[in-house]
């Protein structure tokens, strides 16, 4: 039996990066407090939501310290079989009788009195698999054949995502593989030719959108509409809350019930409406913060699969954090899309933490590192 030098261990715990912790906590925290008003425990008493908060983030800690035991590189070789387990976990949904509709998509697998969004898991998986196929063909990527090839394996899950109809979730994928493919050195022309392609796309696809995803497109050129309820009411919380908030527990229209789903897709209206400018700044400065540690880490990896794998996170916490913020004031049609580390939910925090995991694997064998003598 292999005896566990504790002294090489310790270097290993002050080698990780700290700092991206320490943002990601704070992250964390600030959004259990907005959380606690969104659902009203001040009021009610009702501490469920919280505790299940802190619950998922307890079981994502382990998950972090789990993936820490083992080398991305070795994750990496088993590509194949994680961009099956990805497949699949999207497809099951499919089957009449699996998936369960909830917000107008089939996004989901209910176990018991918990709901499981299978496309939080395959975040992670596929792009721990996706990142590992382009650097297989990173030294051919600008190659025609190879760079179809590229398309054709990420195609499925965009499909299968289309399907449920989780637009919102299906364009975060969209956002990763592009990350991936600029860092592994598209050329500008192809980036000019895929720009000009999705333009020429996007009516076609409107076509075929379910008709609540249709509201919401027409709903962001048309945003005093009946129909756009939940940004009006997002963008009235936000407009009163001014520079410093109407106080934590104080906004009248989170605490009145005016805004919808503050739990989760509106949280950012109730930071808004109760902390003011000030709150939604200490945020916003909070994942730039975030993204720039995840650049930083990106380019300090030890090999090329490192940096495709923390920049096609960066392109999935980028993309959502743009995208929640972006749809409460009215500057981006609404999805169910969450803001990471602050919405309500349990798989998206868990897989979220998963995401920061990996990536703090890689920050840690940026050098050669072992916890065996």
């Amino acid at each position: 039996m292999k005896k566990i030098d504790y002294k090489r261990k310790i270097r290993i715990v002050k080698s990780l990066d700290w700092k991206l912790i320490a943002i990601v906590f704070t992250i964390f925290l600030f959004g259990l407090v907005v959380l606690s008003s969104a659902t009203h425990a001040n009021v009610t008493g009702d501490l469920s939501q919280i505790y299940k908060q802190v619950l998922a983030f307890g079981i994502g800690t382990i998950v972090i310290v789990i993936l820490l035991m083992f080398d991305y590189d070795s994750i990496g070789k088993h590509y194949k079989e994680l961009y099956i387990v990805s497949f699949l976990l999207l497809a099951v949904l499919l089957i009449p009788g699996v998936g369960d509709v909830q917000f107008g998509a089939k996004s989901w697998i209910k176990i018991g009195n918990f709901n499981l969004q299978t496309s939080e898991i395959v975040k992670f998986t596929f792009i721990l698999s996706y990142a590992k196929i382009i650097d297989n063909n990173k030294d051919n990527i600008g190659n025609v054949r190879v760079l179809g090839k590229l398309f054709v394996y990420a195609l499925p899950f965009i499909g299968l995502l289309l399907a449920q109809p989780d637009l919102g979730t299906a364009v975060v994928f969209m956002c990763i593989i592009f990350f991936m493919l600029y860092t592994a050195g598209l050329s500008k022309k192809i980036i000019r030719n895929i720009i000009i392609g999705a333009a020429i796309l996007t009516p076609i696809m409107y076509l075929f959108m379910a008709p609540h995803q249709k509201v919401r497109i027409l709903n962001l050129f048309n945003p005093q509409a009946s129909t756009n309820y939940q940004v009006l009411q997002s963008m009235i919380a936000i407009g009163s809350g001014g520079i410093f908030g109407k106080g934590l527990y104080l906004g009248s229209q989170n605490q009145e019930n005016f805004l919808p789903v503050r739990d989760s897709d509106f949280i950012f209206a109730v930071i808004g409406e109760e902390l003011g400018l000030i709150g939604m700044l200490f945020v916003i400065v909070m994942f730039v913060l975030m993204i720039t540690r995840l650049l930083m880490i990106a380019k300090k990896s030890k090999n090329t699969y490192g940096t495709f794998i923390v920049v096609g996170i960066t392109g999935m916490f980028t993309y959502q954090t743009i995208q929640n913020i972006g749809m409460t004031v009215g500057l981006m049609p609404v999805t169910g899309v969450t803001l990471p580390f602050v919405s309500y939910g349990g798989s998206s925090i868990i897989t979220s933490l998963a995401n920061i995991g990996i990536v703090l694997n890689v920050y840690l064998r940026r050098r050669r590192l072992g916890i065996y003598s």
